[in-house]
């Protein structure tokens, strides 16, 4: 009798905890490395978002494979950036109208936003109202938060059971971005006058959120190859600004740059808006943006 009574004693232990298992969380999918990063934050201790594209491809122009869009299929709630940045998924997510949950990022209360500059440095247009919105918001640890705050939000919505998880991971990593945008600001302090150039105009939400003197863009648009003249153009004004660098990234080969830069003093470094080369998790966010931080600063520092 006492070893029956023994044997069953796991069984009921087994039984009683059964009730108390927490719900599982939602199928969450981002769409590049960083906002996949943010979610994972949100997320920590109930679930892993899953994450759309590497980083090592542009989002600017994508085809999905099947395997991806069974992942879109799967879902409960896809977050993107907009239109603008991912519009090879328009198609797919007209697809799954009243499936799944989509977050725009663009769309947003409390985002702030910026208008594609029309060189790739800050002027006044008459045509400025034309312009699109410049996608690469997460450049700002500012909007970063803003970002976790809403995912919390939809998260919370769809599986309330979890509610306090996902308020407190999403307050402990405001406070996380708070101090890294401190730290950030402390770093670029000897550099912040010094000008610079870019491969392509992604980096206005950085730039201003730490006063940096970005002197313009090879390319205005990824998509577009810019010209002979445009080419001579950004030359001229490497050399009368005396930038010292002139900044690629690693999803578009750099021959363009070498090209821009010949005869110049600059010299070529790397940025990675996306984090391509980074291990993904809660952790990719703050590390990409110090990475761009050191990295400018060490480029602008050399001679």
């Amino acid at each position: 009798m006492l070893r029956r009574i023994l044997l069953l004693i796991p069984v009921v232990l087994l039984a009683a905890a059964a009730p108390i298992q927490l719900q599982a969380a939602p199928k969450v999918v981002a769409t590049i490395p960083p906002i996949h990063s943010l979610a994972a934050m949100v997320m920590e201790g109930q679930g892993f978002p899953q994450l759309l594209l590497s980083g090592g491809e542009t989002p600017h122009s994508y085809s999905l494979r099947p395997s991806q869009s069974r992942m879109l299929a799967d879902a409960n709630i896809v977050i993107r950036v907009s239109d603008g940045l991912e519009g090879f998924l328009k198609k797919p997510l007209r697809a799954l109208a009243g499936r799944a949950t989509v977050i725009e990022l663009d769309h947003v209360p409390g985002i702030t936003t910026y208008r594609n500059r029309a060189d790739g440095h800050d002027h006044d247009h008459d045509h400025e109202n034309k312009r699109g919105i410049d996608p690469h918001l997460w450049l700002s640890s500012a909007n970063a938060i803003v970002i976790i705050g809403e995912i919390a939000r939809v998260l919370s919505e769809a599986d309330p059971e979890n509610t306090p998880v996902y308020t407190g991971n999403a307050a402990r990593a405001s406070i996380r971005l708070r101090a890294l945008r401190m730290e950030i600001d402390r770093m670029v302090v000897p550099i912040r006058k010094r000008p610079y150039f870019v491969f392509h105009d992604a980096w206005q939400y950085f730039e201003k959120e730490f006063g940096l003197r970005g002197g313009g863009a090879i390319a205005v648009s990824p998509e577009r190859k810019p010209g002979a003249r445009r080419l001579v153009d950004i030359r001229t004004r490497i050399r009368a600004s005396g930038a010292r660098c002139v900044f690629a990234e690693p999803q578009f080969p750099p021959a363009l740059v070498k090209t821009v830069i010949r005869g110049t003093a600059a010299k070529l470094s790397t940025l990675d808006p996306l984090g391509s080369g980074l291990t993904r998790g809660s952790g990719l966010y703050p590390v990409l943006m110090r990475n761009m931080a050191k990295g400018i600063v060490f480029c602008l520092n050399r001679n």
